[in-house]
């Protein structure tokens, strides 16, 4: 199988830029850890939505879109848990 390109929207980059650096290094992890297993186990598909999924690392959340047709992943948003599905 073939390792999907990452790639980040605007507002995942300016969100990744906000998180303090301790818990920065986790979300980078987990976002390149996609390229290889874009649906790892603990990730939910989120309910509305065709392709659009969640993975939690620790207290923080990262959404994102699957395209199968392409072999890209495209983080939407990221961020703390209590904010991010606002």
């Amino acid at each position: 199988m073939a390792s999907y390109s990452v790639a980040l929207t605007r507002t995942a980059e300016k969100q990744l830029r906000r998180v303090a650096k301790a818990k920065r290094a986790g979300l980078v992890d987990a976002i390149q850890s996609l390229a290889d297993v874009p649906r790892p186990r603990g990730a939910r598909k989120l309910e509305g939505y065709v392709s659009i999924y969640r993975v939690r690392v620790g207290q923080y959340r990262i959404v994102y879109e699957v395209i199968d047709e392409r072999v890209v992943v495209i983080v939407l948003k990221l961020g703390h848990r209590k904010d991010i599905y606002r």
